[in-house]
């Protein structure tokens, strides 16, 4: 009801007015209710008639000239209301100033009216006790003014969420609670009880009609202390229950919460703030997904948890890198949506198939991905889930037809941590295995089945996995000294609906404890060789040659290396001149003369509280 009334009083242009007046008027009236009880009108004498019109003309002037003073302010405080606009900035704090500002007038009007009425009623009549009717019209001037202040504040509430919107601090010390608790008090108590001593104490009022005033201005301050201190009450416990409700709902993670800003107190204040909070906590959480899809879930985390320092140890990690064949070719045919649409789907095979076996995927380089498994986020065994994921990778893109890609896996120790300055940081891997991972993509661009691995990668893999392994060639790879033995896989018969799926090693069972390094798993290639072909004799192979994984057939030993193509790529975080012992052996002759290429480098549902104050009262 008294929501509606504000709302109403706000609107209407005659609105300020009535509420001045008619809290103007309610302390006059109990001043002279109390003047009338206790026989003060008995004692002005026959001519009390004229009295009571001269008395009456400063009051007449006083309400003429705060309706016309009221009538101004409604235009001045709340023209931007009417022509339906928010206020300015400076409209805006002079809207948080109106309590204040009426009540001020307020005063100035009823200080000049005491003394004139005080001054008449002791030169007309024969009443002696002029220290009792200015205490009692001062004490009713207080009252008044106090009253319109409380009224004015409760007005103005309603268009309190409309100036938070304007003005980041809506609160004015006028309108603190402490201001507004002093003031509920003396309406309630100071007020009456001072206007009842100062009835108790005129010497020239019957007793029984002090007794008479004394029990009305009881009852006065009886029903004015608790209707004052049950709206004080519910302004402060109001809006509490509903920053406490608010409060909780963050708390859960529900960021999406706004609190109507509806009081210009220290409680409007803490409206603001718990909004503050949760659009900071909006986004934070904004920033960290994004943050997450730029540089990968498990780098962020260990960003945000760890600081800004450079950090990072050596590893056992197995390296995968996928690089497309002729992108050079395919992105000159193409326009350039079309390829990057190419690209993005690729691409995304790469990132569920890595993520979802526990990697990480490192980096982004034109056309090609970094992934690593072991790194930030140590596994009790790498190697088994990047040998899951090349063939999956493989699988899917072989089976969409867009690209023709290479992917190679490496075993081995690398750096991985953080690399940069204090201002621009980023998690990498460098080492051997990175780079040997890079050299076996562009080899594996030439192999039937699109994959090599190293032998390290297969030594590091469960017995179930190196089963679906075999010696491919033994190749020696641009950089290299020594001749790598490269294993791709076999070609698996169609899977039936009643054979059971291969074990999987991905997941929280596979993570070792923080800190921990993989190590290769004892063994070596040999123990990835079947029961029943293992016990098969070995052909008769020629000098130069070795059989096969599956003991049925001879390699060649001495292939050379394969001359490297446009679309080789290196990491840049790996190229071989950062790496320990390439540059020597660059430096010595013995590497491959050709130059190796640099590397081209989207809520839970929004949650309104509205105030419980607004809508209780």
């Amino acid at each position: 009801m008294i929501a509606k009334l504000a709302v109403w009083a706000l609107k209407a242009r005659w609105g300020l007015s009535a509420v001045v007046i008619t809290a103007n008027l309610s302390g006059l009236a109990v001043i002279v209710t109390g003047l009338w009880l206790s026989g003060f009108f008995g004692g002005l004498g026959a001519d009390w008639m004229r009295t009571m019109v001269l008395v009456a003309i400063y009051p007449v002037i006083g309400l003429l000239a705060g309706v016309g003073l009221a009538m101004r302010d409604r235009n001045r405080y709340f023209g931007w209301l009417d022509q339906t606009r928010r206020p300015t900035p400076e409209e805006a704090r002079r809207l948080l100033r109106l309590p204040i500002a009426i009540t001020a007038r307020a005063l100035a009007l009823w200080i000049p009216g005491v003394i004139v009425v005080t001054a008449t009623f002791t030169h007309l009549t024969e009443i002696d006790s002029p220290g009792v009717t200015a205490s009692l019209f001062t004490l009713g001037a207080l009252q008044s003014a106090a009253v319109t202040f409380l009224i004015v504040d409760r007005l103005i509430r309603p268009a309190i969420p409309v100036v938070s919107a304007v003005l980041s601090d809506t609160m004015h010390w006028s309108s603190s609670v402490l201001m507004r608790v002093i003031v509920t008090w003396a309406v309630a108590g100071a007020m009456p009880l001072a206007m009842l001593i100062a009835v108790l104490a005129d010497p020239a009022t019957p007793a029984s009609d002090r007794i008479r005033t004394a029990i009305y201005l009881s009852a006065v301050g009886l029903g004015v202390g608790a209707l004052a201190t049950a709206i004080l009450a519910h302004a402060v416990a109001s809006p509490m229950r509903t920053l406490r409700l608010a409060l909780d709902l963050i708390s859960r993670g529900e960021t999406h919460v706004r609190v109507p800003v509806g009081s210009s107190s220290e409680i409007g204040r803490l409206e603001h703030s718990v909004n503050e909070l949760a659009a900071n906590l909006r986004e934070r959480e904004r920033m960290r997904a994004v943050f997450g899809r730029h540089v990968g879930a498990q780098v962020a985390e260990r960003a945000l948890t760890g600081g800004m320092d450079l950090t990072g140890d050596v590893r056992v990690v197995s390296a995968l890198f996928v690089d497309v064949t002729g992108s050079v070719a395919l992105s000159t045919g193409l326009p350039p949506q079309e390829f990057v649409a190419k690209l993005n789907r690729l691409l995304s095979i790469v990132v569920a198939a890595t993520e979802e076996n526990d990697g990480l995927v490192n980096k982004f380089e034109g056309d090609a991905a970094l992934c690593i498994f072991g790194a930030p986020i140590a596994l009790r065994d790498n190697a088994t889930p990047a040998l899951r994921a090349a063939r999956r990778i493989r699988d899917e893109v072989t089976a969409s037809g867009e690209l023709d890609i290479g992917i190679g896996v490496a075993h081995g120790q690398v750096f991985a941590g953080d690399v940069g300055t204090d201002t621009r940081l980023e998690f990498t891997v460098i080492g051997d295995a990175v780079n040997e991972a890079a050299r076996l993509t562009t080899e594996a661009k030439e192999a039937p089945r699109r994959i090599l691995v190293s032998g390290a990668v297969i030594e590091a893999a469960a017995p179930h996995e190196r089963e679906r392994w075999r010696l491919y060639d033994n190749i020696l790879l641009r950089g290299m000294q020594e001749p790598t033995a490269c294993w791709t896989d076999i070609e698996q018969p169609a899977i039936s609906g009643d054979d059971a799926p291969e074990p999987a090693l991905g997941g929280a069972d596979n993570l070792a404890p923080t800190g921990a390094t993989s190590e290769p798993t004892s063994g070596g290639v040999g123990t990835g060789v079947p029961a029943d072909t293992a016990k098969q004799p070995a052909p008769q192979c020629d000098e130069g040659q070795e059989p096969t994984l599956g003991g049925d057939a001879c390699n060649d030993t001495t292939a050379q290396p394969t001359p490297g193509n446009d679309d080789n790529r290196v990491p840049a975080n790996a190229a071989s001149e950062t790496t320990p012992g390439v540059a020597d052996r660059r430096a010595s002759g013995d590497a491959p003369s050709e130059a190796i290429a640099d590397d081209p480098a989207p809520i839970s549902a929004m949650t309104e509280i509205r105030s419980a104050a607004t809508d209780g009262e």
